[in-house]
């Protein structure tokens, strides 16, 4: 039994020193990594979602809603809004926006509104350096002059131009513009 230890001992050295490996565990296959999952699609949002959301046209969407607007202006469209911003309408007289939110005056207010609405997409870009003189939704016709200065609808200046909404554009005027008188 002296004489077997030795033996196995010499031998297994002697494996050592030769080079030679013992097998080598199996590498583990790779874990394939589950993709990430895909982001869900944002949803465009329409124009009055959008004036929501850009949180300056909160007096806009009271009176459209007021005007009964809201239905229309969530439509499939496409639509052209110069929307004038809280700043805009608290530029008005003393007392303007509270006498057109009366339900007497909703005719008046829904006038008001529909000219700042034009039927169709009508981007910055289209416009360049003319002058333009669509008919808005109310009736009547708007000025748009294009030039170095950027683009004014009447008097009012639009002060952010294509604001993409999922069923037209928002052109953000720092004034309300009124229709002629009839």
């Amino acid at each position: 039994m002296k004489l077997l230890f030795p033996i196995a001992a010499a031998t297994l050295l002697a494996a050592a020193c030769s080079g030679e490996t013992a097998p080598a565990a199996p590498t583990p296959a790779p874990v394939a990594e589950a993709p990430a999952p895909a982001p869900a699609p944002v949803e465009a949002k329409d124009i009055v979602d959008t004036a929501v959301a850009a949180g300056s046209f909160n007096t806009l969407v009271a009176a459209v809603q007021a005007a009964g607007l809201e239905s229309t202006l969530r439509g499939a469209g496409p639509f052209t809004v110069f929307a004038p911003t809280d700043a805009a309408f608290a530029a008005l007289p003393a007392g303007t926006v509270e006498d057109l939110l009366k339900p007497e005056n909703k005719d008046k207010l829904v006038a008001i509104l529909t000219y700042h609405v034009l039927p169709g997409e009508v981007m910055s870009s289209a416009i360049g350096t003319q002058t333009l003189t669509p008919a808005t939704v109310q009736g009547a016709t708007v000025k748009v002059v294009g030039g170095a200065d950027g683009v004014t609808v009447n008097d009012a200046k639009v002060v952010t131009a294509d604001v993409d909404a999922s069923n037209g554009v928002i052109h953000v005027i720092d004034k309300v513009i009124l229709p002629p008188a009839k």
